[in-house]
């Protein structure tokens, strides 16, 4: 890349930066409440990005493998124990995952 295309580049990207950081303050500002349909998103994304992941973290899973698909469904246990008994979502992500990586490690 040449030096003007360089600069074209980081003045871009700090452009999407500053867009992205302060576009939501400038068109939903303190003092105006905000819009439903912007509360709707904010309630039902969330829970849809969540199933979203868990479909796709599960969708290799071989149930007719040597695994069975064992450890899969216990570390997903794991998660939703974790997160049902301490509603911490870092400690059930962790727990999961290492519940997981010590199932196909040293378990199946």
């Amino acid at each position: 890349m040449t030096l003007n295309q360089q600069i074209i580049t980081i003045g871009m990207i700090v452009l999407g930066t500053v867009l992205t950081r302060f576009l939501p303050f400038i068109l939903f500002p303190a003092n105006r409440p905000t819009p439903p349909f912007i509360q709707y998103l904010g309630r039902v994304l969330p829970p849809a990005v969540i199933g979203m992941l868990v479909i796709y973290s599960l969708k290799d899973v071989n149930v007719l493998g040597p695994s069975r698909g064992i450890p899969e469904l216990l570390a997903v246990s794991i998660v939703a124990g974790l997160h049902f008994w301490k509603r911490q979502i870092l400690l059930s992500i962790a727990g999961g995952t290492v519940a997981y990586m010590l199932l196909v490690q040293f378990v199946f």
